[in-house]
C-alpha cells in the first residue's frame, strides 16, 4: 500500500452531480438496462473532467456519485485499490475485492455503483492504440509463436471482439501485482518523458502477472453466468488441458452444449476450436524442440498426437518448417 499514492487519488475522487456532467457532456442514451439508459462515454476525461487524449489514462472513481449505465470504444481495468465495488452488467452485479482487477471489453455494458468515502477505485482506460502488434511480442514466448494467453489481451485489444467481454482476476493482494498497479498510477501522475513507455510496458507486465494468477485458478464457470464474461476460463481450461482435451469434455465441465461452445468460441477468438487446441499443443512442442533433446515422436505424443505424421503436418502449416528445422534453428541460437 502507497499511501502518497492513495492521498493523490484521494485528492481527486470528490462527489460528481451526474445530471450537471450529463448537460455538459451533451450524451444521449443508446440503449437500456430495464429501465434505466446506457450512454457512450468515448472520450476518456480526466480527474478535472477535462477531455485526456492519451492512449492510456488513468483516473480515479468519485465517490457517493451516481455513475449511469455507459459503454467504451476502449478495453477499461478498474482496481479497488482500498474497499471494495460493486460492478452492475446486463447480466447481474458482482462485487470486487480490494486489489483485484476487472478487464472489461470495449463496448461492454457496465456501471460501478456508488463508492463510499472509505474507498478508492482507480480506472485505467487502454484505447486500441495503446498497444502495438510489437507490443505483444513482449508477451510472447522465447520461440517467438503465439500462445493462448497473448491471443487473450490480443482479443481484448480488439474493439470488434471484446463487446460483452470481461475477466476478473483475483489477485489475493499479490505484491507484486500491486507495487506495479501504484507504479502505473505514480508515472500517470507524475509524467515525464519516458512516463508514457513505461506505463505501457508496465501495463504489459502487470497482464503477465495477472494471468499468472489466473492461471493456477481452479476457472470452473457457473451455468447461470453469461457466457461472455468467462472468455478467460475457457483459454485458460485449453492452455492447461491441451494434450488430452476434447470439446465434449470441456463442454460438460463448463456445462454447455458442445455445438454452442464451439461457435462461441469462434465467435470471440476468430479461431475454431480444433485451432485453439493446434496453438496450445504446437507453442508447447516448439519450447520441448527448443530447450529439449527429447525425440521428435515423443514429443507429439507428449502434446497430444497420437499420429506423429499428423503432428508433423499440423507443425509445418504453423510454423512453416518442420520441426526438425525448427529445432536446428533455434538450439543454434
Amino acid at each position: 500500500m502507497n499511501t502518497e499514492v492513495l492521498e493523490l487519488l484521494r485528492r481527486n475522487n470528490r462527489p460528481r452531480d451526474w445530471k450537471k456532467i450529463a448537460a455538459g457532456m451533451h450524451v444521449h442514451p443508446v440503449d437500456n438496462v430495464g429501465d434505466k439508459p446506457v450512454y457512450e462515454f468515448f472520450s476518456t476525461l480526466d480527474d478535472s473532467l477535462e477531455i485526456n487524449l492519451q492512449s492510456i489514462a488513468i483516473s480515479v472513481q468519485p465517490v457517493n456519485s451516481y455513475i449511469p449505465f455507459h459503454i467504451h470504444n476502449y478495453v477499461e481495468l478498474m482496481v479497488p485499490l482500498l474497499g471494495d465495488c460493486v460492478v452492475a452488467t446486463k447480466h447481474g452485479n458482482f462485487r470486487v475485492a480490494q486489489d483485484d482487477v476487472i478487464v472489461m471489453g470495449a463496448r461492454t455494458v457496465h456501471q460501478v455503483q456508488p463508492i463510499d468515502d472509505g474507498s478508492i477505485v482507480v480506472n485505467i482506460a487502454l484505447k486500441r492504440s495503446a498497444f502495438s502488434l510489437n507490443d505483444f511480442e513482449f508477451l510472447r514466448p522465447v520461440n517467438n509463436t503465439t500462445n493462448i494467453s497473448t491471443l487473450l489481451l490480443s482479443i481484448l485489444s480488439n474493439e470488434d471482439r471484446s463487446e460483452g467481454n470481461y475477466s476478473i482476476f483475483g489477485t489475493k493482494h499479490n505484491a507484486k501485482i500491486v507495487g506495479v498497479l501504484y507504479d502505473i498510477i505514480q508515472e500517470f501522475y507524475a509524467a515525464d518523458g519516458q512516463s508514457n513507455q513505461i506505463i505501457r510496458l508496465e501495463i504489459l507486465t502487470l497482464f503477465l502477472r495477472l494471468i499468472r494468477v489466473a492461471s493456477e485458478t481452479d476457472f470452473r464457470v457457473k451455468k447461470q453466468v453469461n457466457m461472455g464474461t468467462n472468455l478467460l476460463s475457457l483459454l485458460l481450461y485449453i492452455e492447461k488441458h491441451y494434450s488430452t482435451i476434447t470439446l465434449a469434455a470441456m463442454a460438460d465441465y463448463f456445462g454447455f452444449n458442445p455445438n454452442y461452445l464451439s461457435a462461441f468460441l469462434k465467435g470471440k477468438t476468430g479461431l475454431t476450436f480444433i485451432k485453439l487446441v493446434h496453438l496450445q499443443r504446437i507453442n508447447v512442442a516448439a519450447e520441448y524442440l527448443t530447450y529439449t533433446s527429447a525425440p521428435v515422436d515423443q514429443i507429439a505424443i507428449k502434446v497430444g498426437y497420437e499420429n506423429p505424421s499428423y503432428f508433423y503436418k499440423v507443425f509445418r502449416k504453423h510454423l512453416g518448417v518442420s520441426p526438425s528445422e525448427y529445432r536446428a534453428q533455434h538450439q543454434l541460437k
